[in-house]
């Protein structure tokens, strides 16, 4: 096999030490009240789970077996009093505004617990990640407010992200297969708005959502140049719900069916169009260099909001990780083989070593992603030390006050999207890109991999549903599947992180 140069020249091209380490760069730019911040939140959801998860988690599951039609609203209003569906909304849209940094850990100790009331509560944030990268500043502060509104009548109102299709999952969720993907949820263009047919499937939270961000298309052959999003609420004639999939884990986050049949969405409620982006100047750098036109809104609404969200998934697989080491090593203090505590066999510590180095990989990738996210991608406008430190301070009414008129929001929007996306250059969407799909591979593999060790220590005692054990592998195995596959995140990692060292490399192309 011929080498082109030698190591030298690959080492040259490679990327250096401190793009590969994150974390440095972003110790100088980060302010510091985020680290407060992240505290504040593991304490908050360790609360929570004491007081909450822990006595819940098993009882949930049991029930979504015995009934997989059952709606845990009763969760969901839990949820909705401790303040967790605001709490990463802007104080600009009448939220907590909390960093979009803190996530990621109060995710983590939500998972330690369990990971489908983790999700349930995390992947709000996932269909308002959607609407937030659209940045149409009149439909997010209008969406926001009722968010915050089902707060304070302890109503809840969640939001949801509308992407995967039947016959298109991980192909709609990459820019460079969603030219071939076989979509079937079209808009088709009429007087006064559009004309919505099609159906998604495995919508987080699907049933319990008030809002619906969707992700349909405008011509079916070219689904990457034409892709459109809109904002659907619950009662839209032609909108409705369709089955409950029968899940073997993480049952108590419910995946739902939602059908569109003629269902009519009026002008108002379109969040953006492909084919407005380029007229409106917003494409950014990186793709006016790479001349693709309305494929802009593509790596908008794909990598802005994955790069966001995949290392949130990453802190799932964390969580997941050390949930699994802390029931393992209970069990092995608890139990005796041989006439001593199994913690005491060489065996069982060189098993409980190897857990205690996964779980710690798990959560050191997800904070790498989160510091590229920070500097590079959807969260560094608010990243910026002045502008944070402005949020932070000032209280909520203070924006009510200031929110600009109607009429004048379309100028905000345009400013916004000028601001984060027309200013993204291709560097910064290939670190922020590449180091969230790094998370999410690395995160939820060790997680997935703890819980089989539990299981292989606890032996037949891991099997009992009362051990938690069973569960929490149950629960695991999903996190691999979605926010994009981790075979799919294992080829962005190749095309954003190591292609850059050898450019003749072609990526999906089979």
């Amino acid at each position: 096999m011929s080498r082109k140069g030698g190591s030298s020249t690959l080492l040259r091209e490679f990327p250096d030490f401190e793009e590969t380490m994150q974390s440095l760069a972003a110790m100088e730019r980060m302010p510091r009240g985020v680290v407060e911040e992240c505290r504040e939140a593991v304490a908050l959801a360790r609360r929570f789970n004491r007081t909450v998860a822990r006595n819940y988690a098993l009882e949930l599951d049991r029930r979504m077996q015995e009934d997989p039609a059952y709606l845990p609203w009763e969760l969901v209003e839990e949820a909705n009093r401790w303040g967790f569906f605001t709490m990463w909304i802007p104080k600009l849209f009448g939220g907590k505004g909390w960093s979009l940094s803190s996530i990621a850990p109060f995710v983590e100790e939500l998972a330690s617990e369990c990971l489908a009331i983790t999700n349930l509560i995390g992947v709000h944030y996932f269909g308002f990640s959607i609407l937030a990268a659209t940045w149409n500043v009149r439909l997010i502060d209008m969406i926001s407010r009722e968010v915050a509104e089902g707060e304070r009548t302890g109503k809840p109102c969640l939001v949801s992200g509308a992407v995967t299709e039947p016959e298109a999952g991980t192909d709609a969720e990459e820019v460079e297969l969603l030219a071939r993907a076989r979509v079937r949820c079209q808009a088709r263009r009429v007087e006064g708005g559009y004309v919505v047919n099609g159906r998604k499937i495995f919508i987080s939270n699907g049933h319990l959502s008030t809002w619906h961000i969707l992700i349909a298309y405008e011509d079916l052959e070219r689904p990457d140049e034409t892709m459109i999003a809109f904002a659907v609420k619950n009662g839209t004639p032609g909108f409705s719900f369709g089955r409950m999939e029968k899940k073997m884990g993480q049952k108590g986050c419910p995946a739902s069916e939602l059908v569109f049949e003629d269902c009519f969405i009026p002008d108002e409620y379109m969040l953006v169009a492909a084919s407005r982006l380029e007229e409106m100047g917003l494409l950014s750098r990186a793709a006016r260099k790479a001349e693709r036109g309305p494929r802009e809104l593509g790596m908008q609404l794909i990598d802005f909001v994955v790069s966001a969200t995949r290392p949130g998934v990453g802190a799932m697989g964390a969580g997941v990780a050390r949930g699994a080491f802390e029931l393992a090593l209970q069990f092995a203090r608890e139990t005796e083989v041989g006439g001593k505590p199994l913690v005491n066999h060489e065996w069982a510590q060189c098993l409980l070593a190897e857990m205690y180095v996964n779980a710690a990989l798990a959560r050191l990738s997800y904070m790498e992603a989160n510091y590229a996210n920070s500097m590079h991608g959807m969260a560094r406008l608010l990243g910026f030390k002045p502008l944070y430190y402005y949020h932070r301070a000032l209280p909520t009414s203070v924006f009510d006050r200031f929110m600009p008129a109607a009429n004048r929001r379309d100028a905000v929007t345009t400013a916004f999207r000028l601001l984060v996306v027309a200013g993204q250059g291709e560097e910064q969407e290939r670190v922020a890109s590449g180091w969230a799909s790094l998370a999410k591979v690395a995160g939820t593999d060790l997680g997935v991999r703890n819980c089989q060790l539990a299981l292989e220590l606890m032996g037949q005692a891991g099997l009992r549903h009362d051990r938690r054990a069973e569960k929490c592998l149950r629960d695991a195995k999903l996190l691999q599947i979605y926010e994009g596959t981790n075979q799919l995140n294992r080829l962005n990692i190749f095309k954003c992180l190591v292609a850059p060292a050898a450019p003749e490399a072609q990526v999906f192309q089979d």
